[in-house]
């Protein structure tokens, strides 16, 4: 009998378990051609709502190119530690960076972050970054480093459509070792907000609940937690 176990989460960042689709697959293919070591393409934008894979591909690449990398997000950028993060960063063997959206917009971190790809791209080093919108919407960075992130390979990630949906529901739950009823990950897909985030955030819920209340995944569980209320009720 399934239960809400008190399990961690653990995803699984390959690039043989990504989900696939319409919607993202040039990406994963962009992300292939970067881990290539017979490869020329050394650089690589990846950008989407919460949820739809980037950072998945970037711990993909993460692996494939070796346990001495390690993808850096721009929640760890701050004035205070520019220099040390230069410093660790720069000793890597590719420059991986999540949130570049998130990036706090001070001079001292667009210069960090100007010279950091600088140093990698013109090493012939690869350099993944994700954010989630385009690069010449990412207003917190440097100018010089917009230009340049055009020239590389720019890929966008969409998963909106039902089937994706379906398959991101499947792989939440196995990254947190639950089995989801089908009956209730159709109801989701039904009832839910198209967007990823959203999708995203409402399977945390369920997760959680049961394991607060310890009781089974269930459609009358989702139905209690995402049933608008009637009015006046």
């Amino acid at each position: 009998m399934q239960q809400a176990l008190d399990l961690p989460v653990t995803p699984s960042y390959r690039f043989e378990n990504f989900v696939c689709c319409d919607g993202n697959a040039t990406a994963l293919a962009f992300a292939r051609q970067l881990t290539d070591p017979d490869g020329h393409e050394k650089l690589l934008v990846l950008y989407g709502p919460t949820g739809c894979g980037k950072s998945h591909l970037l711990h993909a690449i993460q692996q494939t190119i070796g346990c001495d990398s390690r993808v850096a997000s721009c929640k760890e950028f701050t004035d205070g530690n520019s220099i040390g993060l230069f410093e660790e960063l720069s000793s890597l063997p590719a420059l991986l960076v999540d949130d570049l959206h998130l990036l706090p917009d001070t001079p001292v971190l667009r210069q960090m972050l100007w010279e950091l790809f600088n140093h990698f791209h013109s090493a012939g080093l690869p350099v993944a970054l994700a954010a989630n919108r385009t690069p010449r919407e990412l207003t917190n960075l440097d100018d010089h480093l917009i230009s340049r992130l055009l020239w590389g390979l720019v890929a966008q990630l969409d998963v909106s459509d039902d089937t994706s949906r379906r398959m991101l529901i499947a792989k939440l739950a196995a990254d947190r070792q639950v089995l989801l009823p089908d009956d209730v990950a159709v109801w989701l897909l039904t009832v839910l907000p198209r967007d990823v985030g959203a999708l995203v955030n409402a399977c945390n819920s369920l997760y959680r609940a049961a394991l607060e209340q310890q009781r089974k995944i269930s459609l009358r569980l989702a139905r209690e937690l995402f049933t608008p209320s009637a009015p006046g009720g």
